[in-house]
């Protein structure tokens, strides 16, 4: 037995940065370098495959302690180390009284807050018995139109403990004043009330394309609405920056985080136009971000979004305390799927864990079944434990800020803040967020960004597990929650008649006749009175704007469109569409192609109908004849297919196959190829979806 330390890299000479390449240069045997062991990102920043201290110098200790300036390590001193993150759930099941078993369950088992979304008739002002609001009720969320109904969706909720925060679109004002007339309904004091009321115009309008009133009134409303809620609740923020509908329509994480400093920018204008401080102003302000399945990026954003918020803050002249942002991060909806969708719980458990490690203070877990339609218990349940699981077992929360000090992500941090402080300079150079989101240039700009990125889908080079890769195209459909709209529709006619009773009309006309300061106040006492939110929200009146709404988008969407042409046609005519695998030769050197091409294939439900490695053309003509098939593909290895391609190509065309591929490079082989019979080939870049979109057409599935 001996005390003394071994050292076991004593011997080994440290290389340098520069004879480290030198080495890998060799390995990579006249390989260009650059184009081998860097990656460009969507953003445009450029990664390395190592990164060391000359990346990032701690000289004068750039990214501070948490708590104090630049934010970058967190927004606290302690993180979230004592009470881990919160755990925050969104609810948008049509009924309040089936949504409300479903919180009740979700509060004792873990969920910390609740975020409550209202259907597309409460954020159109409308109420859900309205003429007009016939598709709107019931749709994306609660049907939400009075305090009544407030209250029967938070039953035996204590809101003393338990914080709402409110997603109402523009009806921001109205939906406020029926969380806090349910507030004073229930004895809650104006110090123990919790929440965020989320008034969001700018977001409202990018993600639903109009406003109640125009953009200087609904900015100036959203002021009034902060100031009322600065003077009376301590625990409560007003004002949301929520980049969400801009991350969906397919925004780099740049452009996200310059959307989000142009916003808050141009919200903090407007508050302390309207007679808040800085100080004041910046304390009602909630951000929300989504987060990709991307863990580094998803860290460094978050790290990112602080440091630049706290340099603007600063420059506005917020106190260090005031600079801090309250963060939510959500689970990015456009990385989620219809196919294959439990792998989006493993798309959101690397969100949430790069939620946690970023330090934001609030995170949202999409159910895997989110993008099928209401999640079910078991689509909550997964969403839970993941939080629960992070936390309680891999102890994420113990540590504070643990990617502090690595050279990746503090550079990759810091080049994330750089390139998105030029995206913020730009909209501001062009007139701020509302002129750049009114001309179009910020739509046109995501578009760009989208295309970018669709084009990577396509070619696999982004791969979709599930969807661009390893589709099962026998999968079974997975379960969501199964919703009665009608029933739900006619209770909730039946909860508004009972609060129309009430009589609420003098406090409705006295909101209207309210001044803009006193509105809020004037909203709230309606709300008790039991005024509706269409009643409210013709009270309030201005005059509409209205724009192009923002696409969702979602990166397995154009496969996902395939395989529903390819499940309806099979569902219209019995009939799966399919390729023949003409696999030649043995198992050996068949299989990795036939592998390649069915999984290529069948990711637009394409069916792969295999076969055995042939030896003659003649019975690989007779087995394509036998399969039914119309299209085929020649599977093998290229000392093979100098062998045999062109006489199998010539049987299969003289078999009735309509269109030939071959899996692989033809190289300096293709004209002798294309001559022989074979219209096109398969390899790794190719534009699959292209390929099958156009085979798909040829088979009569979609349109050419």
């Amino acid at each position: 037995m001996t005390d003394q330390q071994l050292n076991f890299t004593q011997e080994f000479k440290k290389p340098t940065p520069e004879e480290w390449k030198a080495e890998v240069e060799r390995a990579l045997k006249g390989a260009p370098f650059d184009k081998k062991m860097l990656t460009r990102t969507y953003e445009g920043i450029t990664l390395r495959p190592l990164y060391t201290s000359h990346d990032w110098p701690s000289a004068g200790d750039p990214s501070g302690f948490p708590g104090a300036m630049p934010f970058t390590r967190g927004g606290t001193a302690a993180g979230s180390r004592l009470n881990d993150w919160d755990v925050r759930q969104v609810y948008s099941h049509p009924c309040p009284v089936k949504g409300n078993a479903t919180i009740l369950h979700e509060l004792n088992c873990g969920v910390r807050s609740l975020m409550l979304k209202f259907d597309q008739a409460a954020q159109a002002g409308l109420d859900g018995d309205a003429p007009g609001a016939a598709e709107l009720a019931g749709a994306g969320g609660i049907m939400l139109y009075s305090v009544d109904d407030l209250d029967r969706l938070l039953t035996d909720v204590d809101l003393r403990l338990v914080p709402i925060s409110l997603a109402a679109g523009g009806q921001s004002l109205a939906a406020a004043a029926l969380l806090a007339a349910l507030w004073r309904r229930r004895g809650v004091g104006a110090g123990d009330a919790k929440g965020a009321f989320n008034a969001d115009p700018l977001g409202a309008l990018a993600a639903g394309g109009s406003l109640p009133a125009s953009l200087a009134d609904a900015l100036a409303q959203m002021a009034a609405l902060a100031r009322y809620t600065q003077a009376t609740y301590a625990q409560v923020s007003a004002v949301g920056v929520n980049t969400t509908a801009y991350h969906d329509a397919g925004a780099t994480e740049t452009q996200d985080l310059g959307i989000l400093l142009a916003t808050a920018v141009a919200y903090l204008k407007a508050m302390t136009a309207a007679g808040l401080t800085v100080d004041q102003a910046c304390r009602q302000i909630a951000f929300t971000v989504a987060v990709p399945c991307d863990q580094f990026l998803g860290i460094a954003k978050l790290r990112a979004a602080r440091k630049l918020w706290a340099r603007v803050a600063e420059a506005c002249g917020a106190s260090e305390p005031a600079r801090a942002m309250r963060l939510t991060a959500v689970s990015a909806s456009r990385m989620m799927t219809t196919r294959d969708a439990w792998v989006n719980m493993l798309r959101t458990t690397v969100a949430c864990f790069a939620a946690a490690v970023g330090g934001a203070d609030a995170v949202v877990v999409q159910p895997f079944n989110a993008a099928l339609g209401v999640p079910d218990e078991l689509g909550l349940r997964v969403a839970r434990n993941t939080h629960i699981v992070l936390a309680e077992e891999s102890n994420i929360a113990k540590v504070i800020d643990p990617a502090g000090g690595s050279w990746y992500v503090e550079s990759r941090t810091d080049e994330l803040a750089r390139a998105a402080w030029n995206e913020f300079q730009g909209i501001e150079k062009a007139g701020g967020i509302a002129q750049v989101l009114t001309d179009g240039t910020l739509a046109a700009a995501i578009a760009k960004a989208w295309s970018e990125r669709e084009a990577g889908v396509a070619k696999r080079r982004d791969p979709v597990t599930g969807v661009s890769e390893f589709p099962n195209i026998g999968e079974a459909p997975v379960a969501t929650e199964e919703v009665d709209v009608a029933a739900a529709k006619a209770a909730a006619g039946e909860r508004l008649r009972a609060t129309r009773a009430k009589n609420a009309g003098p406090k409705v006309e006295a909101l209207a006749t309210a001044g803009a300061a006193e509105r809020p106040a004037a909203a709230v006492v309606a709300a008790e009175a039991g005024a509706t939110i269409a009643q409210m929200a013709q009270a309030l009146g201005g005059t509409p704007v209205k724009l192009t709404a923002l696409p969702q988008h979602r990166y397995g969407e154009a496969f996902e469109a395939l395989r529903a042409a390819s499940d309806a046609y099979r569902a219209r005519t019995g009939v799966q569409p399919s390729i023949f695998l003409a696999n030649l030769g043995a198992i050996a050197q068949h299989t990795a192609r036939a592998t390649f091409a069915k999984n290529l294939f069948e990711t637009a439900g394409i069916a792969a109908l295999p076969s055995e490695g042939f030896t003659d053309a003649a019975a690989c003509a007779d087995a394509f004849k036998a399969s039914g098939a119309r299209v085929a593909i020649l599977c093998s290895a290229d000392p093979i297919y100098e062998q045999m391609a062109t006489a199998v190509a010539g049987a299969l065309k003289g078999a009735g196959c309509e269109y030939l591929f071959l899996a692989g490079q033809p190289g300096d082989k293709r004209d002798l190829y294309t001559g022989a019979g074979i219209d096109d080939f398969i390899f790794m870049g190719a534009d699959v979806l292209k390929i099958t979109g156009s085979i798909l057409a040829r088979l009569g599935v979609i349109a050419r």
